[in-house]
């Protein structure tokens, strides 16, 4: 079928998007790439369509199905997206995304090359064509470009408009077997190499289909979190409505439920979570996404403050809730089998009398011991699932910054951009006298300080700034648990000093587990047989499989100097040692050098990640992700210059 056919069916009806499909996700780069394919003739593959009939067939988007039979697009989404945007204009009636992404595309008729509108790059140069201006009105759009050019140029701009009449294979799903569970099997099947469809897309789809809105309602609650510092999934949202509305945790059971009901339990859900939130960034301190753990926790919190009238009794009552979901996070309880333990966990609750003892009670049953000992705290990396612990013991303790002696409690300072991890022992000192990557970045050489102290301090040793630090401010070093052996400060004592400091931090975590429970819970129970097990069968730290992670100082300098590189070009700075969470765990799993996770351009450009001398296996993990990613400095540099930058080396965002 020729692609000005399969736009005219999308006009009036006859082709549509099915409501289980994500939104448009492509960016310019993409959208630049399949134009370019589609001008040189290049194949940019076939389309997938469901026939089925339009009569109670689910689809986005408010424009309405022709009558009979309708075609369903199951895979050509974004293809199909950027050609009609580029070609009409403006996006089909389907759209969800960003516009941007298509909008604005040129064309030089001498270099024969596609480039997003930047007005000082094509100001002087009357060969850059408006790509979507000469697709609606032919030569007419152009102005007097066509005849400045004359007939030199009009076979390329016939090669540009023949783009319309490409004929792209369609292959049609049908027949009366194919059920929307078939047809969703089918879509995962045929992507396999990108992002399946989850089982709650698929429930979402169906909530969909009764609550046309619901999709952007929840949208709303997850802009509303991420712009207080957590980011959420649909997915993770519609697992706590879940819990709420039907007592489970397999989003089979919400297919049936009525969209009233899943309405009112988007309600409850969001009032649930604000409260766990407020809680947890409170009383535990972890006040931004990338020290909130165990965040599969919240649904049965959020079932439980539910049943509760969303009121929970007094300090006792919550102190024990987040008692259990610290635990739950630190011994990784959902990072499995997530919708298993969901379950077993709202089966305890089935009587609320007791629910939260009964909880601890199964969590102890599964995991042993719940103490805390000096090994949990031997991990390494921001992969860490004791570096939250760390963050939350210095946000609710006693500790207080090197610099002003303030405490760094949490209602005493912003988010993230306040409070800055610090290497207590330099990482170039360390990598200096050889030590490995894991030991330079183990959790036992980090705390947190406000910039400006961390700034103050640089990369100075212990053994140089620890003895001003105390003689100023008495009492600061101790108060974010250094041990106070001056020996242990030399870095030829650097390994006893982790030990040591795990000592510490282990002891302060168990303090502040007791005080949690109010005497409600041994903690301590049979704790030196199951530690013995726990510490043999049970390898604690996620970060541990975590690959990736800056190897060396030189490379770390090289990191340091490619951003400010950027940064002077008017892009953002990239975050180094980026940690990749896996989507539906919320698991860690990779560290990137240098990551630009939301692309140079946000809405423009595609992730990127920068990553040195990183194994094959990380190379594949940014390939799975939707990251572009460049092994060298020089290559990073010259995709920038290439394409993300004009010719006058001004970001294209700045200029656009």
């Amino acid at each position: 079928m020729k692609i000005s056919t399969i736009l005219d069916f999308i006009d009036n009806g006859h082709m549509a998007l099915p409501e289980f499909q994500r939104g448009y996700v492509w960016n310019r780069d993409q959208v630049r790439a399949l134009m370019d394919s589609l001008y040189r003739r290049h194949p940019v593959g076939s389309l997938l369509v469901w026939g089925t009939q339009s009569e109670g067939a689910h689809h986005r988007g408010d424009g309405q199905l022709a009558p009979g039979v309708v075609k369903l697009l199951l895979d050509g989404q974004q293809r199909m997206t950027s050609v009609y945007g580029i070609v009409r204009g403006g996006p089909p009636q389907f759209f969800d995304g960003n516009a941007k992404s298509f909008t604005g595309l040129y064309f030089h008729l001498e270099r024969e090359e596609f480039a997003f509108y930047s007005p000082i790059k094509m100001a002087d140069d009357p060969l850059w064509v408006d790509v979507s201006a000469l697709m609606q009105r032919g030569y007419d759009g152009l102005g007097e470009i066509a005849e400045k050019a004359g007939h030199r140029f009009f076979g390329k701009m016939n090669q540009l408009l023949g783009i319309r009449d490409i004929e792209i294979h369609i292959e049609e799903v049908t027949g009366a077997d194919k059920n929307i569970d078939v047809v969703v099997d089918i879509f995962n099947r045929v992507n396999s190499g990108g992002t399946k469809l989850s089982k709650g897309d698929l429930a979402l789809a169906k909530v969909c289909a009764d609550w046309p809105d619901a999709r952007e309602r929840m949208k709303v609650s997850l802009k509303k979190w991420n712009d207080s510092g957590y980011a959420f999934s649909l997915d993770w949202l519609l697992r706590n409505v879940n819990t709420i509305v039907t007592g489970e945790a397999r989003f089979s059971h919400l297919h049936d439920v009525p969209a009233e009901k899943v309405q009112d339990g988007l309600g409850r859900a969001e009032r649930a979570v604000d409260t766990l939130l407020n809680l947890v960034g409170g009383r535990l301190g972890l006040d931004h996404d990338r020290v909130l753990f165990g965040r599969y926790a919240f649904p049965v919190m959020a079932h439980y403050l539910d049943r509760r009238g969303q009121h929970l009794e007094d300090a006792s009552e919550r102190d024990l809730l987040l008692f259990w979901y610290i635990q739950s996070a630190m011994w990784g309880r959902f990072s499995g089998t997530t919708e298993s333990m969901i379950d077993k966990d709202l089966e305890v609750l089935v009587n609320l009398d007791g629910g939260l003892q009964r909880l601890i009670a199964e969590l102890q049953l599964w995991r042993g011991s719940l103490r805390v000992s000096p090994g949990h705290f031997g991990g390494w990396s921001l992969g860490a699932r004791f570096y939250p612990v760390l963050y939350m013991l210095t946000r609710v303790g006693e500790a207080k910054d090197w610099g002003t002696g303030l405490p760094l409690k949490s209602h005493m300072l912003g988010k993230m951009s306040q409070l800055e991890v610090h290497h207590i022992f330099p990482k170039a000192v360390l990598y200096d006298h050889e030590f490995g990557r894991a030991q330079v970045n183990a959790v036992a050489n980090f705390c947190f300080l406000t910039k400006d102290t961390n700034l103050q301090i640089g990369a100075s040793r212990p053994v140089e700034y620890f003895p001003e630090v105390e003689e100023r401010l008495p009492g600061v070093l101790e108060s974010q648990w250094i041990p106070m052996d001056p020996e242990l400060w030399n870095v030829e004592n650097y390994l006893d000093f982790l030990e040591a400091r795990k000592e510490l931090l282990a002891a302060a975590t168990n303090a502040f587990l007791d005080e949690l429970t109010h005497g409600a819970v041994q903690l301590h129970a049979h704790e030196e047989v199951a530690e013995e097990i726990i510490v043999a069968e049970q390898p604690l730290e996620v970060a541990a499989a975590v690959l990736g992670s800056i190897d060396s100082e030189e490379e770390e300098e090289a990191l340091e100097e490619l951003n400010r590189w950027v940064v002077e070009l008017g892009l953002p700075a990239g975050t180094t040692s980026f940690e990749l969470a896996d989507p539906e765990s919320g698991q860690p799993v990779a560290i990137f050098d240098l990551a630009w996770p939301q692309g140079l351009q946000t809405g423009y450009s595609q992730p990127v990640a920068v990553l040195l001398n990183e194994p094959p296996a990380v190379l594949q993990i940014a390939n799975t992700h939707g990251f572009r990613h460049f092994t060298s400095v020089d290559a990073f540099k010259r995709y920038v210059s290439a394409e993300v930058v004009g010719e006058n080396g001004m970001s294209q965002a700045v200029l656009a």
